[in-house]
């Protein structure tokens, strides 16, 4: 037997050929022939076998647990008979037995053994099996607080064995110490589960054993004294009775029984007098009754009470208490939810709310918990599992503080195996469970994450990665490949074998989706990018096995399992390059090719599941992402594989209404072997000429087709998908460059067909509604497809010919853009249809429109011999007409007009396109006409909503003007004309907004938000002195008025003010330095007089404004955003000298400053980073204040400077490298000031004024030394030992703060110290020195770079020491390919 097993430990054979070793019918007929049993039937043999084989299996693996427990390897005689002995094994009956020891049970015809009664106290003689301990003795040796082996659950195995003998000792000096042990030991939590069955097990005594039965209250007792321990509540104490009762019931109750009885009934009496007991299991019904009403309960109002009260629980400081009991109560699932995820935010909670001993003991009872109830809900068993990961990740490099480098939270693999080798399916689910939820922990940070910071969890991940990762694949793939060998027995029909396999899929999947090398921050780069294996995986994917295994897995699994065998073979598939030599990369290569093949030729059927479909797309994505086509050509029966890929493609397009979103793959590896043809080095022939038109036909053709059935049957329309279908005419555009003559010519052909259909529609008086439909369908495919090809040109090196073809594609879709124009008054138009012209325009003019487009291009040669256009300048005027008839006929559907508003905008931009548009009398039209009897989206008629085209009309108007305007004051003003006939209707209107008659309100509101707008896209568009200066006039100061007015009135609608304050916003704004006024003029003071009173106006009123939560940014914060937006212009524009404005006692500055702060104070400082662009301009205002305004900084209460300092604290911290570094430059210049003032003092008379105001922030900082302390410490910890990105910016504030905190700072370096190990002390001290080496006591500009320079190379020292250990010497981190 010792042989046997210890060839099993160290047996190399994969698991399943030990699992299904069996004793043969034949050598049972032996065995019985010898014992005298002749002719045993082989119906009886076999089961005796089956049976027997059972048991032997089972009896070995207790003897290999009772092995790992004692940590040895030799098996003796005493180990079989304790493993016997466990396994409960009832008494062997001989020949000479009679029926008389058996129970015949009528209901099966079968006889069955009769249970024995187990006398404790005759298996445990006091004279021969317990040992006498003294109480001392007794808590060292098991549950000792000092002990060594504390923290592996063994110990508890062993301190149970010898305290239950101990209780169930004859000796009564014996059970008086084991009793004292129960009352004080501080570890015993994690046994509960196991003393609670030790005590029902206690019921079934019979009076026979007396001395046992009235030990019960006595161990009841002691367990209910110790203060370490959570019992439960008063029910467990009825449970007992009423299990005395049904275990005597129909029997006469002896004097024993009632004793125990009441003695129970005594113990709950006193509790109950105390109220303790009962005050908790009220509080736990409470609890159970809310979560239940959280989860169940339709009526919003018990829903939103019981999350109140729970949120309220979760944050309690006596939740940790209660968790243990509602888990202990199982009464409902929704209670166990609560207790697993308060425990999970206990332990993510940034400040250490719990012990490393309290961690582990949660940890410890977690593992218990679930092998004792393995039938858990599945949302209860996955938030313990949740919790489980966290506590380990979160501990991932604490260690024991008896043994350094004695890591406790490491044992992953030792935590799982016991559920593993268990026989229970359940069991093995959980245990494959915990490894995959354990994965993903390391692999992401998420929100609950608040305790790490990137830096951290990357260690951690890491080290994760180094640690356990590779073990955890093979260990997937171990158990997946005995699965597979164990096909035939398998029955995905049962839920707990289905989940196994799909939880070791996911496990093996996580595996290969991990982010190796911290990469991978989002998931929506996943297809673009290759996976970053380490070094260390090198065997795994070298073995064909490997790869070959999950290709057998999707052709025997279901449905419901094979996508995730797919989707693992995609993540091998993407596996770095230099993993492989070259011929290692083919030989692996070569493998995946083969086994596409083989899924393309005799598989293909399970390709019509859409899960497995998709996963397969990508697969074949996959081939070209990280392979190069010279590479492809080489592998084995390529031409077949391209065959197959190009036959599987063009079925997949042609069933266009299946699985849309997988098409993209697809097309993505034709898109990348096409452009890569040009570099292909290989002899061998690609075949790509030869598959690509079929491609291409395919698509262009199934979308053609499908226009029919979308009509006809009302299916859902890909059109309508637009972002999707851009997409595909990006990877289109570029395959369909491979052969583009018989693209070319294919177009050509479709489009004339439908092109004529469409004309013989619009002419024949029976054509129906549908028909016309169809083909204006099929048009707007074909159009969007011509312009995707014409925009294909940007990727190849095209010739005249291809020229030539685009030239005769687009007289095309310019001969049916006069069709559909013709019949615009008539009938209307397809909207859909002007949208995909807009699109070809938009195409084309980034091919032959603009700066770098030679003009000898072909393209011009075939649109003047068709359409009469022979240059750019004439194909503009094509452009422009089109745009003035979409503004006037389709004003009416925002997106047209958006889009074509955008093609304006593009056409102004470029230089020389500008100045041929300006020539042009289609654009002197618009410039002179710029009103809603023209443009109907100018006019009062449009919801506000889609007034945001205006801007950019403008915006376009306003550089088409700029060009030749010059200093022409009257061709400015006769282009305002418009605006300002609408500016007086507008003033005449609100001179009556006062009267309660004033009925027009939507009307006056709707022209402040045009004219807004309109102002806002000229002022963007006149970046000159004197555009600007024109634009300034003609508004300041009549037309200002009018806006301030509308601001007064309307100041909480955001539709009305935002628009405002966006415009002043732009008006203070010096873009390219257009604000340069005169040293006579006044106007730079006057600018920022009007924005002071916008800001003044609107913040003083907008406070008092009262708004619910959920709308509070749209309806308050966007709006001080812009305000910040708009002071931080005027203040940093450099046109305004404001020390003139204290000098006269102009109160413009000081109001704003102080209408700032009121609107600051107004924000609770965690809606500064919830809101990105309010914090963004908050910190950028912030930063202008602390440069140019210090003296305003520092006159503040001293409230207002506390909550201003603790945002830039926050802000040190922010993820937005730009609000980081905001944050150091504000702070730099805080701390700047703050020693000059100080090392000012007594200096120079004249700085006495300065003194005096920088004195109450001198106080404050000597009242309140920690606010700068704490930004030491931070700013010290981001730079030592997080990923600082900007250590520059970092730099410049921390030479003040440890100038300002020298001793503080000599406390945090020796504290630095110390923390290190003792061999790296000396050398953290000499850095220390090095950085201070150099540094004079002032913060001058040489002193701070000498600063920057030394903490470069001090930041780097340490980073080398912190980097942790490699657990394989044979891996370094230059086997990552970054």
């Amino acid at each position: 037997m010792n042989n046997d097993v210890n060839n099993e430990k160290n047996s190399d054979k994969p698991r399943s050929e030990k699992k299904f070793i069996q004793i043969s019918p034949e050598s049972i007929q032996l065995i019985a022939d010898s014992a005298g049993y002749p002719n045993v039937p082989s119906i009886l043999s076999k089961s005796l076998a089956e049976d027997t084989s059972y048991r032997l299996r089972e009896l070995i693996q207790s003897c290999s647990q009772i092995l790992r427990h004692s940590k040895r390897s030799k098996l003796t005689k005493d180990d079989v008979n304790l493993a016997l002995r466990w396994s409960d094994v009832p008494q062997v009956h001989g020949p000479n037995s009679t029926p008389e020891n058996f129970l015949y049970l009528s209901e099966f015809d079968i006889y069955s053994s009769l249970d024995r009664v187990v006398e404790l106290t005759q298996e445990y003689p006091i004279e021969t099996d317990v040992e006498v301990y003294s109480p001392m003795k007794l808590t060292i040796q098991y549950l000792a607080l000092d002990s060594e082996d504390k923290l592996q659950p063994e110990i508890y195995f062993q301190y149970f064995e010898k305290i239950s003998q101990s209780l169930l000792s004859t000796s009564e000096y014996v059970v008086k110490v084991a009793l004292a042990n129960l009352r004080e030991n501080p570890k015993l939590q994690p046994l509960m589960p196991t003393l609670s069955g030790f005590l029902r097990n206690l019921v079934g005594f019979t009076s026979e054993n007396s001395h046992v039965v009235r030990r019960i209250p006595r161990i009841f007792n002691a367990l209910l004294n110790n203060p370490h321990l959570h019992i439960g509540s008063e029910e467990c104490f009825l449970q007992l009775i009423q299990d005395l009762i049904l275990n005597h019931g129909g029997e006469k109750l002896d004097d024993s029984i009632f004793q125990l009885i009441s003695s129970i009934l005594h113990i709950l009496a006193k509790l109950s007098i105390d109220g303790s007991v009962q005050d908790v299991v009220q509080n736990l019904k409470r609890l159970e009754i809310l979560c239940k009403n959280l989860y169940e309960s339709t009526n919003a109002s018990e829903r939103a009470d019981a999350e109140k009260a729970l949120v309220g629980f979760q944050n309690s400081p006596t939740s940790l208490n209660k968790c243990q009991l509602l888990l202990e109560r199982g009464d409902s699932s929704y209670s166990q939810l609560l207790a697993a995820t308060t425990l999970t935010r206990l332990c993510s909670r940034p400040s250490p709310v719990l012990t490393l001993q309290q961690r582990l003991d949660i940890r410890n009872y977690i593992l218990s918990y679930l092998m004792a109830r393995p039938k858990l809900a599945p949302f209860v068993t996955q938030a313990l599992i949740t919790l489980y990961a966290r506590i380990t990740k979160l501990g991932w490099f604490e260690f024991s503080p008896d043994k350094e480098n004695d890591y406790v939270f490491r044992n992953v693999i030792g935590d799982v195996s016991q559920f593993l080798q268990s026989s229970v399916v359940e069991h093995a689910g959980i245990g494959v469970q915990l490894l995959w939820q354990l994965v993903s922990e390391m692999n992401q940070l998420s929100e609950s994450d608040a305790t790490l910071t990137l830096t951290k969890h990357r260690k951690i991940a890491s080290s994760f990665r180094d640690v356990h990762l590779y073990e955890i694949f093979q260990l997937s793939c171990t158990l997946l490949r005995n699965t597979l060998e164990n096909f035939r027995n398998m029955n995905f029909e049962d839920q707990g074998q289905h989940n196994l396999l799909n939880q070791l899929l996911r496990l093996a999947h996580n595996c290969l989706t991990y982010d190796f090398i911290g990469t991978s921050t989002d998931e929506s780069s996943d297809d673009l990018t290759t996976v970053q294996m380490p070094t260390q995986w090198r065997p795994a994917l070298l073995d064909p096995a490997t790869l070959q295994l999950f290709f057998d897995l999707y052709d025997a699994l279901p449905s419901s399992l094979s996508p995730m065998a797919l989707s693992c073979l995609v993540q091998m598939a993407a596996v770095r390059r230099s993993l492989f030599d070259n011929a290692e990369r083919a030989k692996f290569l070569n493998h995946v090719v083969t086994g596409v093949k083989r899924i393309l030729q005799q598989n293909a059927q399970s390709l019509s599941e859409p899960n497995n479909y998709h996963e397969f797309c990508r697969l074949l994505a996959r081939l070209k992402t990280n392979y190069q086509l010279g590479e492809l050509v080489m592998v084995d029966h390529y031409r077949d594989v391209i065959q197959l890929i190009a036959k599987f493609t063009v079925e997949s397009l042609q069933m266009w209404q299946f699985a849309p979103n997988s098409v993209h793959y697809l097309l993505s590896l034709w898109q990348r072997m096409v452009a890569s043809v040009p570099y292909v080095k290989a002899t061998e022939p690609h075949y790509l000429e030869t598959y690509t038109p079929e491609v291409t036909s395919a698509y262009v053709q199934s979308r053609l087709e499908a226009v029919a059935m979308v009509m006809r049957e009302g299916l859902e329309d890909p059109l309508d998908d637009m972002g999707l279908v851009q997409q595909q005419l990006e990877q289109i555009s570029v395959i369909m460059r491979m052969d583009y003559a018989k693209t070319c010519s294919l177009l050509i052909s479709l489009f004339e067909q439908s092109a004529q259909s469409f004309q013989e529609l619009v002419r024949s008086p029976i054509a129906t509604t549908v028909d016309l439909a169809i083909q204006e369908g099929r048009l707007t495919w074909l159009v969007y497809i011509i312009g995707a090809a014409i925009g294909g040109r940007v990727s190849f090196t095209s010739s005249d010919e291809h020229d030539s073809m685009d030239g005769e594609l687009v007289c095309r879709v310019l001969q049916l853009m006069n069709l559909t124009d013709s019949r615009l008054q008539v009938t209307g138009g397809c909207e859909k249809l002007e949208l995909a012209m807009l699109s070809f325009f938009e195409q084309f003019r980034k091919i032959y429109v603009g700066d770098q487009v030679q003009m000898t291009s072909k393209v011009y040669r075939g649109l003047s011999d068709v359409l009469g256009l022979r240059d750019e300048s004439m194909v503009l005027s094509v452009f422009v007409r089109k745009i003035i008839t979409n503004l006037k006929y389709w004003s009416h559907r925002e997106p047209i007009v958006a889009k074509t508003l955008l093609l304006l905008n593009e056409l102004c931009v470029g230089y020389s396109s500008v100045r041929k548009l300006v020539k042009l009398e289609e654009i002197q039209f618009i410039l002179q006409n710029h009103t809603s009897e023209h443009f109907p989206f100018l006019g009062p008629n449009v919801d506000v909503s889609e007034m945001k085209c205006r801007t950019t009309f403008y915006t376009s108007m306003g550089r088409l003007l700029l060009v030749d305007l010059g200093e022409d004051e009257d061709r400015f003003e006769q282009f305002m004309l418009p605006l300002a006939s609408a500016f007086d209707s507008l003033g005449a209107l609100l001179t009556q907004a006062d009267s309660p008659m004033f009925s027009q309100v939507e009307e006056a509101q709707k022209c402040v938000i045009g004219l807004a707008r309109d102002l806002r896209g000229l002022a963007f568009a006149f970046n000159t002195k004197q555009s600007y200066m024109m634009l300034f006039d003609w508004l300041y100061p009549d037309y200002a008025a009018v806006y301030l007015r509308a601001l007064q009135l309307w100041y909480h609608q955001p539709q009305v003010t935002s628009p405002l304050l966006k415009l002043f916003a732009e008006l203070v704004q010096n873009r390219s330095q257009r604000l340069q006024f005169d040293s006579t003029s006044p106007n730079g003071v006057l600018l920022f007089r009007e924005a002071s009173k916008v800001l003044c106006s609107y913040g003083g009123r907008i406070l008092s404004v009262e708004v619910p939560k959920e709308q509070i940014y749209a309806a308050k914060f966007k709006g001080i955003s812009v305000c910040f937006s708009l002071l931080k212009a005027a203040l940093c524009g450099g046109y305004v000298n404001f020390g003139v404005f204290r000098l006269y006692g102009d109160t413009a500055l000081d109001d704003a400053l102080g209408t700032f702060v009121k609107m600051l104070m107004s924000i609770p400082q965690s809606d500064l980073l919830a809101y990105p662009k309010l914090s963004q301009t908050y910190y950028v205002l912030l930063e202008c204040l602390a440069q140019d305004h210090m003296v305003f900084l520092s006159s503040l209460e001293p409230h207002v400077f506390l909550y201003i300092l603790s945002t830039v604290q926050e802000g040190l911290t922010a993820l937005d490298t730009m609000i980081c570094t905001g944050c150091c430059n504000t702070l730099d210049h805080i701390v700047t000031y703050v020693f000059r003032q100080l090392t000012a003092k007594g200096k120079k008379a004249r700085k006495v004024v300065e003194q005096q105001q920088g004195a109450q922030l001198i106080r404050l900082m000597e009242i309140r030394p920690e606010l700068l302390q704490q930004m030491l410490s931070c700013i010290l910890n981001i730079v030592m030992f997080e990923e600082c990105r900007n250590q520059y910016s970092m730099s410049r504030p921390l030479l003040g703060l440890i100038l300002l905190n020298e001793d503080y700072f000599g406390q945090l370096r020796q504290s630095i110290i110390r923390s290190q190990p003792v061999d790296k002390q000396s050398l953290m001290a000499q850095w220390f020195d090095n950085l201070m080496d150099g540094i004079e006591r002032n913060v001058t500009a040489k002193n701070r770079d000498r600063f920057t320079q030394n903490l470069s190379l001090f930041r780097r020292d340490v980073n080398e020491s912190l980097k942790g250990p490699v657990n394989n010497p044979l891996i370094s981190n230059n086997d990552m390919m970054t």
